[in-house]
């Protein structure tokens, strides 16, 4: 038995749908409640959407009881503060699991590629049942920021690079590909980000918003792209070797990195 997943998500892992007409709406989420709550950089996250209705951020499986990445419950005090984005999310009409605002400070391509990871959105998610995807629908006008997309986390040549205006909404199966932002803005860039169970409701909003599955990155100087590559890799290497030195120490595992 294997999981309910679109097939407009085999080719590349992700779909760019209709941007919205964002700079329209009021900029509900400089009201919302955060907490400090890191995922791939300097972050915290607003929550619409919780595991029990709680304002916090942590993955639905680390709750008693725990459970899958569906069946939301909204947190009515962030509800109440932004009712456009709750029915932005909800319009789609696919079950919904964790959703929430995210604002991330500026940072560089280097940070972006070190940041790089994938989502453990299937954790207790039945076989038999919808894959859980994400949807990212940017609320700042970040037109030189850009989702990093990558197949393979050491490799460039599988990056892709979708730039982020007001409105952008992309839907990514961030389980499948390495996934972070590159905001080199000088203010903190806000998107809202919802998963979403695969069936016939997601498919459905997708396929009215004229859907596109591939697309030619913007233009970037080969010799930053390598630098970038090599400045993660030496930090993550630093890292490991950082977590082996102090696991010998100690007899323990020193760090869990949260997962968004």
């Amino acid at each position: 038995m294997s999981y309910t997943q679109l097939p407009i998500f085999d080719q590349s892992g992700f779909v760019i749908v209709d941007s919205y007409e964002q700079e329209a709406d009021p900029r509900e989420w400089e009201n919302l409640v955060f907490v400090d709550w890191k995922s791939s950089g300097d972050t915290r996250f607003a929550p619409l959407a919780s595991a029990y209705g709680d304002m916090e951020c942590d993955g639905f499986w680390n709750h008693t009881p725990p459970k899958t990445d569906k069946d939301g419950v909204w947190v009515q005090q962030n509800v109440d503060i932004a009712p456009i984005l709750t029915r932005r999310a909800r319009e789609v009409g696919a079950n919904i699991g964790r959703c929430r605002v995210i604002e991330l400070q500026p940072n560089t391509y280097a940070d972006a590629i070190y940041n790089l990871h994938r989502d453990d959105n299937n954790r207790l998610n039945p076989e038999g049942t919808g894959w859980i995807v994400r949807s990212f629908y940017n609320l700042t006008d970040n037109p030189d920021s850009m989702m990093i997309l990558r197949e393979d986390l050491d490799d460039p040549s599988t990056e892709v690079r979708v730039p982020l205006p007001a409105g952008a909404q992309v839907v990514i199966d961030t389980q499948r590909l390495y996934h972070a932002v590159w905001h080199p803005g000088n203010q903190p860039r806000y998107c809202l980000i919802t998963s979403y169970e695969s069936g016939p409701e997601l498919e459905a909003w997708i396929s009215t918003r004229n859907p596109v599955t591939v697309i030619e990155s913007p233009f970037m100087d080969p010799a930053e792209i390598a630098q970038g590559n090599e400045s993660a890799m030496n930090k993550r290497a630093a890292r490991a070797a950082a977590r082996a030195e102090s696991s010998s120490g100690s007899g323990s595992s020193m760090e869990v990195l949260s997962e968004a």
